[in-house]
C-alpha cells in the first residue's frame, strides 16, 4: 500500500467521526500501529536475523529469513523497498479494525 493511499484512507476515516470520537480513534492508532521508518532501521541494523518480518507479523517470512541470513544479505536489499509498504498494509487492517470499534462504540 503505498503512502498516499494509506494517509488518504486514515484521513476519510477520521473525517467521518465525531470529534471525540475522532480523538479517541487517532489515540488508538497511534498507540497500536507501527511506524513504517523504524522497520525500514530494524531491516537495515538486523534484516538478516528477521526482525523486521517478525515486528509485521510475518513469522514464516521472519523464520526464512533467519534460517538463510537474509537470504544470503539479497533479501535484506529487496526488504529495503518491500518493508514500508508491508507496514503500511499491517497497519491498516489494524485501522480497520479500531475504525469499526469506534464507530461500535461511540463516545
Amino acid at each position: 500500500m503505498n503512502r498516499y493511499r494509506y494517509d488518504r484512507e486514515l484521513i476519510d476515516m477520521a473525517a467521518s467521526l465525531s470529534e471525540a470520537d475522532r480523538f479517541k480513534f487517532m489515540d488508538i492508532v497511534q498507540n497500536e500501529t507501527q511506524n513504517p521508518v523504524v522497520n525500514f532501521g530494524w531491516n537495515i541494523w538486523l534484516g538478516f536475523l528477521g526482525i523486521d518480518r517478525f515486528l509485521v507479523g510475518d513469522i514464516l517470512a521472519g523464520i526464512l529469513k533467519l534460517l538463510t541470513m537474509g537470504g544470503f544479505g539479497l533479501w535484506v536489499i529487496i526488504d529495503c523497498f518491500l518493508i514500508g509498504n508491508r507496514t503500511r498494509e499491517v497497519n491498516m487492517m489494524k485501522i480497520r479494525d479500531i475504525y469499526e470499534f469506534v464507530r461500535a462504540h461511540p463516545a
